[in-house]
């Protein structure tokens, strides 16, 4: 098992209960492939640049271990889900 961290940024087009709803999306998909350690909520903040002409977003972080390969999965799961606005996976030195 290795460590890693993932941050997202969930668009707040549909609302914070809706971006709410999608870490906890996640957060189950992880945990049915590894251990989810923590996710710190960071909630609605500005964005540096507007990304899909949103100025806004919603900020969460998984810090979570699994198997190595389930990070491209993830990735893959991210990309193709609507609602997603960023997402960024870093694999932790142990």
């Amino acid at each position: 098992m290795s460590n890693y961290e993932t941050m997202m940024v969930f668009s707040l087009k549909n609302g914070e209960e809706a971006a709410k709803e999608m870490v906890e999306k996640f957060k189950a998909i992880i945990s049915e492939n590894g251990t989810v350690e923590s996710v710190d909520e960071w909630g609605a903040r500005k964005l540096a640049y507007p990304i899909n002409y949103e100025t806004d977003g919603y900020y969460a972080l998984y810090n979570y271990s699994c198997e190595p390969a389930f990070p491209a999965e993830l990735d893959r799961i991210v990309k193709i889900t609507d609602g997603v606005l960023r997402s960024l996976i870093i694999a932790k030195k142990a």
